[in-house]
């Protein structure tokens, strides 16, 4: 390697860091999920792009965020665990769930074509929070199931909107607890979110 070369890639090299540091960031989950003020004073642009996603689809925050902390905690590139060739050699993935929403590669070539958002990325937040409102909308639409209903919307995310027709949740008792605790954090999150509801609004947590 030349000496200008090498001073160049002296200089770069901060950059590069610096923007790998940043993508980190950006897809690394909240400290604190528990409160959902918390997040949104952490997470610079989450409250605004989950405001969006509920007036453009009327599925609530709370509710939105309550199924993506089920889904991923809040992990923007989780993926299944892999199975084990042997019970030992890492294999193939169960399945092409990906990203805060665990959303499939099919499901999410569905929501693309029919929201518009053509170019949406499952580790994008934003992209994440509008996927959720969406499929809210749609099983409120196909089922008339309501969108602040968080139980049998996430019966409904977890079996898709046929399976919930069918009935499929139904002998699975483990799925039904699972949508309770969904159900109790969106609760939980809406109270919360009445607290700092106007102070989001304002951008009032930010000391200058």
């Amino acid at each position: 390697m030349s000496m200008p070369v090498r001073g160049l890639a002296r200089r770069l090299w901060p950059l590069a860091a610096a923007a790998l540091l940043s993508a980190c960031a950006a897809t690394a989950p909240p400290e604190e999920t528990s409160d959902i003020c918390e997040i949104f004073r952490e997470k610079d642009g989450w409250y605004e792009e989950a405001k969006a996603a509920a007036d453009r689809w009327g599925t609530p925050i709370q509710v939105q965020l309550a199924i993506i902390h089920q889904e991923s905690s809040f992990h923007g590139k989780a993926k299944p665990p892999r199975n084990r060739l042997l019970w030992v050699i890492p294999w193939t993935r169960s399945s092409s769930a990906y990203g805060y929403t665990q959303a499939l590669d099919s499901t999410w070539d569905w929501y693309k074509r029919e929201s518009g958002n053509g170019w949406a990325s499952r580790d994008d937040f934003g992209d994440a929070a509008d996927f959720v409102a969406w499929y809210a909308n749609v099983s409120n639409r196909m089922l008339g199931i309501s969108k602040w209903d968080a139980y049998s919307q996430y019966l409904a995310y977890h079996e898709g909107q046929t399976g919930f027709e069918r009935g499929t949740y139904a002998g699975k008792t483990w799925l039904k607890r699972v949508a309770n605790r969904v159900q109790a954090r969106a609760e939980r999150y809406g109270g919360q979110l009445r607290g700092c509801r106007e102070e989001l609004e304002s951008g009032g947590w930010w000391p200058f």
